[in-house]
Formats: structure tokens, sequence, C-alpha cells
């Protein structure tokens, strides 16, 4: 049976590398954009730590437009292997096929990979990552017999949030200080008016009730809420407000229950925004 290596062929596996040509909009919140392309030029791996949806993969989009560089993302889960990652064998037309995982094509192409909530990967499978986030820039295919080394032009991102996760699936020391990190947080309430006015196209007045609904919300983190609303719900809910919605259905439906399930918890969400609006 006949074995052959394609590196570039696409199958269900892979993540392909995404060329981003229109300027994502994105908002800096502090000196995140310079202390990334510091990074980039020193050929350090970064960590992006944060609440969910306060701009992380936004970020990571601008920053890969901003360079110029090509985007892999990987969507973390559970069952993520080592295999799906690097990559596999398959048997294909009764031949032995080689199949690059997103991060061999990351390297092959000189791209940016993203590990987006990195910690939601078996612990063994981020193992793989170490020898590319330190001095030695190689990824060990170890079915094939090859180190791939990563070019200048390529960069390893990742990101998890630190308040959201287990004790059991925090970061591993061993793998968090391969990387520079950059925290992220909400932004200050006046800019993240003006971010929910670019996003939806609402008006001054809505956007400052959500982010004052935002806030009471995130008041409640740890006393019933996991998290408060983001600004990314705060998004959906004035994209659904521009389109007609009345604010109360809105901010139910795009803001409580996405919040919570529990039925006082959405009552009180409700009564938030009856205040604001």
């Amino acid at each position: 049976m006949a074995t052959r290596a394609t590196p570039l062929d696409p199958r269900p596996l892979q993540s392909e590398a995404r060329i981003i040509t229109a300027e994502p909009y994105y908002e800096p919140v502090s000196s995140e954009i310079a202390l990334f392309e510091a990074a980039y030029a020193s050929a350090l791996p970064v960590l992006l730590k944060g609440p969910t949806g306060c701009g992380k993969t936004r970020f990571i989009e601008h920053m890969a437009w901003r360079l110029k560089r090509p985007l892999v993302t990987v969507s973390c889960h559970d069952d993520l292997t080592a295999g799906d990652l690097v990559g596999r064998y398959l048997i294909t037309n009764n031949e032995t096929v080689w199949i690059d995982g997103p991060l061999a094509r990351a390297v092959r192409a000189g791209a940016i990979c993203y590990l987006d909530e990195v910690v939601e990967a078996r612990r063994d499978t981020t193992v793989v990552i170490h020898p590319l986030a330190d001095d030695r820039r190689i990824l060990p295919m170890e079915k094939r017999g090859e180190l791939l080394q990563a070019p200048p032009e390529f960069l390893l991102a990742m990101s998890y949030n630190p308040g959201y996760q287990s004790v059991l699936k925090e970061l591993k020391q061993s793998t968090r200080q391969r990387f520079v990190a950059i925290e992220f947080e909400y932004p200050e309430a006046a800019l993240e008016q003006v971010i929910i006015r670019k996003e939806s196209g609402t008006d001054a007045g809505t956007a400052a009730a959500l982010v004052q609904l935002a806030q009471m919300t995130r008041n409640l983190k740890g006393n019933g809420l996991d998290e408060g609303a983001s600004t990314r719900l705060l998004v959906h809910a004035a994209k659904l407000i521009a389109r007609g919605i009345p604010a109360p259905a809105a901010c139910h439906g795009a803001i409580a229950e996405a919040l919570s399930d529990d039925p006082e918890m959405l009552r009180a969400i409700d009564e938030f925004t009856a205040s604001v609006f």
C-alpha cells in the first residue's frame, strides 16, 4: 500500500489559513497592540487572558490583518487530540495519506495559529505546543519522524478565561510560563458605548443604557452568575433594538437568556432592564 504526504490536502480536520483583507474593527483598551507587535517581532508566543466576549478573538483578527499574516483558528474542546492539532495518517483510495493538522499547516504557512480557549483541550494535547513555544520553535511530528521548524513569520497565540475555568482546567505553569500574557477586561463605560454604537448602529441613549445594564449583571458574578453580560451580548441586544425589537424583549433574549436558565435570575435581569430603559 503506497504512502504519500499531502500537507495541503483540505480535509474536515483542517482549519484553513485565512487571509484577512478588510480591517476588523477593534478599539484598543490599553497598550495591547504595541505589546503584541513587540512579541511578534521577538518571536515570542502570546497568551490572551480575559472574560468571555471581551474582544480577544477580534483582537487576534485585527492583529493578523495589521501584521499581514494568515490566521489559523482552532476552537479547543475536550476531545481535541494531539493528532487533531499536528496531523495523522488516513487511508483513502487504498493509499495511506498524511494529513497535516491546523497547527502544522500554520507552521508551514508562517501563519498566526490561535488556540481559542486552550484549557478546554486535554492536558496531554497541550504539551505538544511546548517545543513551539520556547526557543526551539519546532513542532515534533512523531508519526512522520519529522521536526517541523517554524519560520520567523509564525506566531503561536492562545486564549483562556481564568475566571471561568475550574481548578481542574487551569493552565499548567509549564505551559503558561512560555508565553507573553496580555490581560483583557471589558472596556470602560465610555469606550464600551462607542463600540456598541459602531458595531450595531444604535443610538447613544440605547448604548448607555446597555452598558449600565451590563455593569449591574457584572456585579452579580459569583453571586448567581458565572459571568456578567459581555460586550458581545450588548452588541447583540443593540442590533435587535436597532431592528425594531423593544428593548425589554431584546435584552431578555440576547442577554438574560444567554446568561442564565434560573427563573429567579432571569426575573432579576429583566428588572434591571426595566430600570435602565
